[in-house]
């Protein structure tokens, strides 16, 4: 055999083994290849959801705002305990933040507070909360609340407004789109300016103005009708007739000339259907279906385009509890359609507050009874939060539900009226009226390119995972571009003391974690000027800059309807504000934190007062500091540290320390007076922080920890700066005694309770004591709790308060 002919037999062999190979591995569907960049995408981008419990739903300037933080994961919403920070934010109609806080999260939840300054004009404001995790992924997914604020010492808008303008009418075809000439859903609402549901009837005319189809509201000023659209373009209107008698007219969206729809139906109490149409311009083609519930991914699967028509069946019981997203892609992974659906949870936290008496008189202990079990009965441990407040025209507004907030209207866009509902009552109405949510307030969560890309995910918010993150940013103080690799320094001046350092990448930012940072503090931030001075440093804003439309919601106290009620909260303020002024503002006593110094126990220690006082810092050093060699140069003094692992002395300066700041020139410290120095501390070894090595440390701390006048360097950027929000105690007076309840001060609390840590570890239940003050009236006592495996629950009950006779 020649050589060219073994060649050949060699390769036709080689190729047919190939071949063999490939017909035994079976190609990856289009489908596979879906599912697998999602659950990719799944395992990068965790999820987390805020829920914030504020103690009421309506305040006046001068009130305290309390409110409990809880974390939990936005697939099963158990408590996550991954980020160690939640920033809360008070948004006025504008977007802009009026108040702003850091809340200190432990074991996945928080508790904070804020004083409503008198500044604040009457007015709807948003309250949203969100971790740096969550500024990843968009405000879409904050918490948002409205409140209602009123500034009873400024003239406010105390004016019925108007309602015969400005009617809300929207109309939201299923899956996204309208198509010539195939048939499609239209899910439809009704809302009045201030957000309110109303009932209306009416018809969709075509360009001829021919009735194709007629409709109605049914729950909350919603509904859907079907037809079949054969013109393209604007060419339907709607004519509405509300129920006061008044019509109006709305355009449709606009008719696509080509394209998909999408139409979902429950076939049987266990299965759905979902029917893909195309037009016939679109030609043969393979639909993919993705479906997933809070990024838990449901299910792929693909189907071919038979006569323009593709269609999938689901298992309903294999759905995931709560909403389900279905979207719909092409073979090139491009999103074309996409529906939600509701599945009503089975199992949920059942909180039950009950008091020991209906009525009580003023000053009168109260006897809070709270017991947490799920719907089967079953007793369950819960962390709870507890509001108890006076119910008035002012604060009628509907309680948010934790388990709504978790289940539904954290998923769903816009506001959602009564949404207790959808989780609790039964009934083919109910799933009617579900089903129209979801047509109405659907939104797509993800931006496809991102979920679907080929190369990793990067995120630009890191989450804190056990401290704040101070972030900065370094540029050339020249050409404004951004300097990397350059070694920075953070600081606040303390008497404990606490350097952080970092260095720069390749876009010049960096970051610093700090730990145990409250209040109102001044950062320093520098390198070091002696090797790095053409920079210039920025701290960033750590509060997100992206905002969205703040959610709708009926403002009454602009009515002069509540006139009477509004003047009663204004007296219990000034009133309360004027006598007790002392106790709701103070802030609590932290738990004593370390105060040793960032490197621990220094190897030498000096006491200045304990030796003789010498005018001029370098007598103090050379007289009787061991470990510390001050050396002249032509450029003045240095410093150098004995090594005493090694026994000699270091060739390289060491980290040099005033009141926790870094200095880096030695001149100006020499400078310094040394009777505003306290203390001295050396640690004669090379210590390692982060990535970098100092040649030992010398600290030097003043009496008041303040640098004491000390000028630092001109290129250091020197910041004031709001760290974690320290927490307050809530105050309410107890009368235990009659002297106590002969008290002359006068008691006009609203709030009568606020408790944010309550647990119900004894599964008979807990019972919390408090005391009614001398407003009679009703009380509402709110609940809201959540158990480790994600169970969360609202529970209320009420009670009368009236004068003894």
């Amino acid at each position: 055999m020649s050589v060219q002919a073994f060649i050949r037999t060699v390769c036709f062999g080689v190729i047919g083994l190939c071949l063999s190979a490939v017909g035994l591995v079976r190609a990856q569907s289009p489908a596979d290849t879906l599912r697998q960049q999602f659950m990719r995408y799944q395992q990068q981008a965790v999820q987390e959801k805020l829920f914030l419990h504020l103690d009421r739903p309506t305040y006046l300037s001068g009130e305290m705002m309390w409110f409990k933080v809880y974390v939990v994961d936005g697939t099963y919403a158990r408590p996550l305990p991954l980020s160690s920070v939640a920033y809360v934010e008070v948004l006025d109609k504008a977007q802009q933040p009026v108040l702003q806080g850091k809340v200190p999260l432990q074991k996945a939840t928080g508790q904070g507070s804020f004083l409503l300054p008198a500044t604040l004009l009457s007015g709807q404001y948003t309250v949203r909360a969100y971790t740096s995790w969550m500024k990843n992924f968009g405000p879409e997914f904050y918490f948002q609340q409205p409140v209602a604020i009123l500034n009873t010492l400024r003239p406010s808008g105390t004016v019925a407004a108007s309602d015969t303008a400005g009617y809300d009418v929207q109309f939201f075809p299923e899956g996204g789109h309208l198509v010539k000439n195939l048939p499609g859903k239209v899910a439809f609402k009704v809302l009045d300016k201030s957000g309110r549901s109303l009932a209306a009837t009416g018809s969709v005319l075509d360009a001829q103005d021919k009735a194709v189809a007629a409709f109605q509201t049914l729950r909350f000023g919603m509904g859907s009708f079907s037809f079949t659209p054969t013109g393209s373009g604007q060419a339907y209107t709607a004519v509405l007739t509300l129920s006061n008698g008044q019509r109006l007219t709305r355009r449709l969206p606009a008719v696509q000339e080509a394209g998909y729809v999408l139409h979902l139906e429950e076939t049987s109490s266990q299965q759905l259907t979902l029917t893909v149409q195309a037009s016939s311009a679109v030609g043969p083609e393979t639909i993919l279906l993705l479906g997933q519930a809070r990024h838990q991914l449901l299910l792929t699967a693909q189907a071919p385009l038979v006569a323009g028509r593709a269609v999938f069946t689901v298992n309903r019981e294999k759905l995931a509890e709560g909403i389900s997203h279905f979207t719909v892609f092409n073979t090139r992974h491009q999103p074309l359609c996409e529906r939600l659906y509701f599945r009503q949870p089975q199992q949920q936290l059942v909180i039950s507050a009950q008091t020991d008496k209906p009525q009580y008189a003023s000053r009168e202990k109260v006897a809070l009874q709270l017991k947490t079990v799920l719907s089967t009965g079953q007793a369950v441990p819960a962390n709870l939060s507890v509001a108890v407040y006076r119910l008035d025209s002012l604060s009628a507004a509907a309680v948010p539900s934790f388990n709504s907030y978790l289940w539904l209207t954290s998923d769903l866009k816009g506001a959602v009226e009564q949404p207790a509902y959808y989780l609790t009552a039964t009934g083919p109405e109910v799933a009617a009226a579900a089903d129209n949510l979801m047509l109405t307030h659907g939104w797509s969560r993800f931006s496809w390119d991102k979920v679907l890309a080929s190369t990793p995910l990067r995120f630009e918010f890191p989450p804190e995972l056990r401290g704040h993150l101070v972030q900065a940013r370094v540029q050339h103080s020249g050409t404004g571009q951004p300097v990397s690799g350059l070694t920075t320094y953070l600081a606040s001046p303390s008497r404990t003391t606490r350097v952080f350092n970092s260095v720069s990448g390749a876009d010049g930012r960096i970051q610093f974690e700090v730990n145990g940072l409250y209040g109102l503090r001044d950062l320093v931030l520098q390198a070091n000027t002696q090797q790095d001075s053409m920079y210039r440093c920025e701290i960033l804003n750590p509060f997100s800059q992206r905002f969205m439309t703040p959610p709708s919601g009926r403002l009454p106290i602009f009515s002069s309807y509540f006139r009477a009620d509004i003047a009663r909260r204004h007296q219990q303020v000034q009133l309360q504000n004027a006598y007790s002024r002392h106790h709701p503002n103070q802030y609590r006593l932290l738990t004593p934190t370390d105060t040793l110094a960032f490197y621990g126990q220094p190897d030498e220690r000096y006491r200045l007062d304990d030796f003789t006082r010498f005018k001029v810092l370098e007598e103090v050093l050379r007289e009787y500091v061991v470990g510390v060699k001050v050396r002249i140069r032509k450029d003045g003094f240095h410093f150098t540290v004995s090594d005493k692992v090694n026994r000699t002395i270091f060739t390289g300066p060491p980290l040099v320390l005033l009141d926790g700041v870094p200095v880096f020139n030695t001149n100006r410290l020499m400078a310094m007076d040394p009777l505003r120095i306290q203390k001295l501390e050396v640690v004669d070894s090379r210590y390692m922080q982060g990535r970098l090595m100092y040649n030992g440390i010398v600290s030097f701390t003043t009496y008041k920890g303040n640098l004491e006048g000390f000028q630092l360097d001109p290129q250091a950027l020197v910041q004031e700066y709001e760290a974690l929000q320290q927490p307050r105690e809530f105050y309410a007076p107890r009368y235990d005694t009659p002297q106590e309840k002969q008290s002359r001060l006068p008691d006009l609390r609203n709030l009568l309770y606020w408790n944010p840590n309550v647990n119900t570890t004894n599964l008979q239940g807990e019972t919390l004591s408090f005391y009614t003050s001398d407003q009679r009236g009703r009380y509402l006592v709110v609940v809201q709790g959540l158990t480790e495996a994600g169970m969360a629950g609202t529970g209320s009950c009420t009670f009368e308060v009236n004068p003894a006779l």
